[in-house]
């Protein structure tokens, strides 16, 4: 007997090219270049143009402390999940009956169980790394606002490159810490497949929808737009 029941496999599958095809969509193709995270990047790097032109940094650093302190919990809250789903893998049995308990519940077997709870963590393991780099990025992204040319020297082409290089690399930060929070987001929809196969597709397709809304008709973004 296959340890994966076809509706398994079927939603497993559904949910990994979701997560996929929304990640490539949003980074590598003209459609996502609309997309909120698209337009903040662009501000990122003009952000650092503008400060050429300042003498007095000092709200640039608390933008970046605040922007670091975010980055830290996040990653602090990945090691949390990360416990509490390795602690799952001792109450393997417990769960597996109430799940049994609910009417639309299919109980798994306890080795598949163990596996999705596996997988789970997997997920928050990938978000940890994806908000530690980029925790680690925004640590050299205030290295580098330190190392900024003075105002007096905006015009000399060494200080021009150095503020589009301290812009990618905000950008690069931004990016890791998108990933990770699009991880978060997908182990939401990934929690229905402890109940049902059936729930993980109706889970990974609202997951979907909510970021694609947020990202394209959301209130955010039209006022990004706005003239």
């Amino acid at each position: 007997m296959s340890l994966f029941t076809l509706p398994d496999l079927l939603a497993l599958g559904f949910f990994v090219i979701c997560w996929l095809g929304y990640a490539i969509t949003m980074e590598w193709t003209a459609y996502g270049c609309s997309g909120l995270n698209a337009r903040m990047h662009m501000h990122r790097d003009g952000w650092m143009q503008q400060m050429l032109h300042r003498d007095m940094r000092m709200v640039d650093a608390q933008i970046m402390a605040s922007l670091q302190n975010g980055t830290a919990f996040f990653a602090s809250t990945s090691l949390i999940a990360i416990g509490g789903t390795l602690a799952l893998l001792r109450s393997t049995d417990d769960l597996i009956t109430i799940v049994a308990a609910l009417p639309f519940g299919v109980p798994p077997s306890r080795v598949l169980w163990e596996i999705k709870t596996i997988g789970l963590a997997v997920i928050f393991v990938y978000a940890f790394f994806k908000f530690a780099w980029a925790y680690r990025l925004y640590n050299y992204v205030a290295i580098m606002i330190g190392a900024m040319p003075p105002s007096t020297e905006k015009d000399l082409p060494q200080a021009k490159r150095h503020a589009r290089q301290t812009g990618k690399l905000c950008e690069s930060a931004g990016r890791h810490f998108n990933r990770g929070q699009r991880a978060f987001f997908f182990a939401l929809g990934y929690l229905g497949w402890f109940v049902s196969p059936w729930l993980l597709f109706a889970t990974t397709a609202a997951v979907v929808a909510v970021m694609w809304s947020r990202q394209f008709v959301s209130d955010a973004n039209a006022a990004m737009t706005a003239e």
